[in-house]
């Protein structure tokens, strides 16, 4: 069921164990206090999916679905409201924005509770038997900016027309979509690097920070890049099965699929493990699952859990087996008191 529910992304994956009996520290639990649901990150979602597999086991009676709809339409459901037609808990590849905030509490849900759950790198993959490339930050938003350090229409075809250094390949990335939180990330950790490696970037932001965000983030529409949808499995069965092209997405995934696929070098640096943890590859960032503090009290199966997440995401637990890169030192203790504490997001710190 796991393989089925991760190729259909907008597919809810729906565990019910026994309604009968008891087990764990849940119980038996019916209607909507026995449901809990999370939407959001396609990043994420194999990681809550383990967790509800997990507890599901461990609390008869209760079931969990988890639904892979991009963090920003995820985000968006979640704050839709506070009620059972109302998610639970939302994965999200970033950190939720102040303008998501305010919709939340717009909408009557002022308690929304950070989870830090660990690290992923965002990750540029290629077929194994595709000519090796090595890039840098600068390649890879002079190939895909709409309108590359603001000259005009990116007219580049090939890998070499940005950069002399590296093969003649056609350009064709297969990336997220705008409600993506990958998509985010791509924009923050790599377009914008790579926009501001030009110092008169970094100046116009000064200046005109839309003008900016719209130079440095805004990609081509011409065909060569390629919106991909949620489906992280199916983006790579594409690049595959197509030498040449470079998908976007998550290091799980690579990790997943290594006698497929393999990492693009990015500044010199590769995805693993050491790199993503101290944040020396240029593609690291937090992962987090948000959760509705309205909802705890009706649905105590909420905090328990949280419970089993944090028990599973640290060093050596079942998510790092599955690509999870866990926190370590301060920001595992943190995150762990976090888990326990359940405290709800400070607005002011907020962006």
């Amino acid at each position: 069921m796991n393989k089925i529910a991760l190729a259909l992304p907008l597919t809810a994956l729906l565990v019910a164990c026994g309604s009968g009996g008891e087990g764990g520290s849940g119980g038996s639990q019916g209607g909507a206090a026995g449901e809990l649901q999370a939407v959001g990150s396609s990043t994420v979602y194999p990681f809550t999916t383990a967790v509800a597999e997990s507890f599901m086991r461990a609390n008869r009676g209760t079931r969990v679905i988890v639904e892979s709809t991009g963090t920003g339409a995820g985000i968006k459901l979640f704050c839709g409201g506070v009620g059972e037609q109302f998610p639970d808990m939302v994965n999200a590849s970033r950190a939720i924005k102040k303008s998501e905030y305010d919709a939340c509490t717009a909408a009557g849900v002022r308690n929304v509770i950070e989870l830090p759950i660990g690290i992923d790198g965002l990750t540029l993959i290629e077929a194994n038997g595709a000519p090796q490339l090595k890039l840098t930050v600068a390649d890879i938003y002079k190939a895909i900016a709409a309108n590359p350090f603001g000259k005009g229409t990116n007219t580049a075809q090939t890998w070499r027309d940005v950069n002399p250094s590296l093969p003649p390949v056609k350009i064709r990335v297969l990336g997220p979509p705008p409600t993506s939180g990958t998509r985010d990330s791509l924009a923050e950790l790599i377009l914008t690097k790579g926009c501001e490696s030009d110092p008169a970037m970094k100046e116009l932001k000064k200046t005109d920070e839309a003008q900016h965000k719209d130079v440095c983030t805004k990609v081509r529409e011409d065909g060569l890049f390629v919106e991909a949808g949620e489906n992280d499995n199916l983006l790579v069965q594409k690049v595959a099965g197509d030498p040449g092209s470079v998908g976007v997405l998550g290091y799980s995934f690579l990790a997943e699929n290594a006698d497929k696929i393999r990492p693009v070098e990015i500044g010199g640096v590769l995805p693993t493990e050491q790199t993503i943890q101290n944040l020396s590859y240029p593609g690291a960032r937090k992962l987090y699952v948000y959760v509705k503090g309205e909802h705890l009290q009706a649905k105590p199966a909420l905090k328990t859990f949280t419970a089993e997440y944090a028990r599973m995401w640290g060093s050596g637990g079942e998510l790092q087996k599955r690509g999870l890169v866990p926190f370590g030192g301060a920001e595992a203790q943190a995150a762990a008191a976090q888990a326990s504490a359940m405290q709800p997001l400070d607005a002011a710190a907020l962006k």
